[in-house]
């Protein structure tokens, strides 16, 4: 599976900004999808997740802000990210768990996740 994440730039803080993961193939409804960032001088940490079962898993630190959804038919996933804060600039990397580990947990793992993309950047100024 190839993934390739587009849609970063550079914002303001407290806009919004729109992330897309597409797969060379699917159905992404049996795959855990994943994003995770990485930001200069750290390692890379989860961000969010969306199982095979299409439940939605997020990081302390963006949840309530950042979405990630879904769609099959584009084998698409996106991140919406929102109130964007200075603190989310990263690298921000879709992954593929295929075929998908059942536990729950593995979801938060940068181990579990078998493809990813090359990264885009996100940039949020002050």
């Amino acid at each position: 599976v190839q993934l390739q994440a587009s849609g970063g730039g550079l914002v303001q803080a407290g806009t919004s900004l729109r992330l897309s993961c597409a797969a060379s193939r699917g159905p992404l409804n049996r795959y855990n999808m994943g994003w995770f960032r990485q930001a200069p001088g750290k390692e890379r940490e989860f961000v969010t997740a969306i199982a095979w079962t299409g439940t939605t898993y997020y990081s302390d630190s963006v949840k309530g802000r950042f979405t990630i959804s879904r769609d099959n038919a584009k084998n698409t996933v996106y991140l919406q990210m929102n109130s964007l804060k200075p603190e989310d600039t990263a690298v921000y990397y879709c992954a593929a768990d295929v075929p998908p580990v059942a536990i729950a947990s593995s979801r938060r793992t940068i181990a579990s996740y078998d493809y990813w993309g090359q990264g885009t950047q996100v940039t949020v100024s002050s």
